[in-house]
């Protein structure tokens, strides 16, 4: 093969399928040239091998969502260049295939404060993207907070219930003693340097704080800075 001929046209010619079918391929990660995965079907081969894995389907390509254990001191917002094939954690077990497509476009959901570490969500997917931004307060949130000093007298039914932040008051949440340095908030509607507040309020300083849950996912064994795909359906 001399002449230049799109990718797409040359899979349609090994597949004998059609265009279409064999956009799908491509984009699906399924074709090689010279070994090297290529998901543009636009590309130009001239001399190069073209390969199909023998495996391959023309299955939709569903939109990513993933988890991400985010390092204290970086912004979620900026949060997808993050996320790379380097990072992906050895505990993910979706089954999920990783595409290029799926490292772009994630939009990172559910704010977390900077100063914070833990679960953080990014999705490509519409419906998490309504789920998580149109029921955010509804949705329950879980925490660890290591703090210093002793609380007032009260203290931590105060945190349960009775605090004000930013002038409204807060909803009732559930707090407990995890050891005798970290706290347990199960929480709901939470705003950038509530927790804090929270802890100060009663005559806790914060040493660190960590998301271990966002409704039904949580964040497990996930070691810091890397990521793990969620599979199709999973429900938060």
């Amino acid at each position: 093969m001399t002449d230049p001929i799109r990718l797409d046209k040359r899979v349609s010619e090994l597949m004998r399928c059609s265009r279409a079918q064999a956009q799908q391929y491509i984009d699906g990660g399924w074709v090689s040239i010279d070994g090297v995965v290529c998901e543009q079907p636009g590309t130009s081969v001239t001399s190069g091998q073209v390969t199909v894995a023998e495996d391959a389907q023309l299955n939709a390509i569903e939109p990513a969502t993933i988890v991400w254990h985010k390092p204290a001191g970086f912004d979620a917002t900026q949060s997808a260049g993050a996320i790379t094939a380097a990072n992906r954690s050895a505990t993910d077990d979706s089954g999920v295939r990783l595409l290029q497509r799926h490292l772009h476009g994630l939009t990172a959901l559910m704010p977390i404060d900077s100063d914070a570490s833990g679960l953080v969500v990014l999705s490509q997917d519409g419906r998490i993207w309504r789920r998580l931004t149109e029921d955010y307060a509804a949705i329950e949130q879980e925490f660890v907070i290591e703090i210093s000093g002793d609380p007032v007298p009260y203290g931590i039914a105060r945190l349960c219930n009775g605090l004000q932040y930013q002038g409204r008051s807060l909803p009732p949440c559930k707090v407990s003693w995890q050891n005798e340095v970290r706290l347990r908030f199960a929480i709901k509607d939470v705003r950038p340097g509530q927790l804090r507040h929270m802890c100060e309020a009663v005559g806790l300083g914060v040493v660190w704080m960590r998301r271990i849950r966002v409704g039904r996912i949580p964040l497990g064994k996930l070691p810091v800075g890397e990521w793990r795909h969620l599979p199709a359906g999973a429900r938060f």
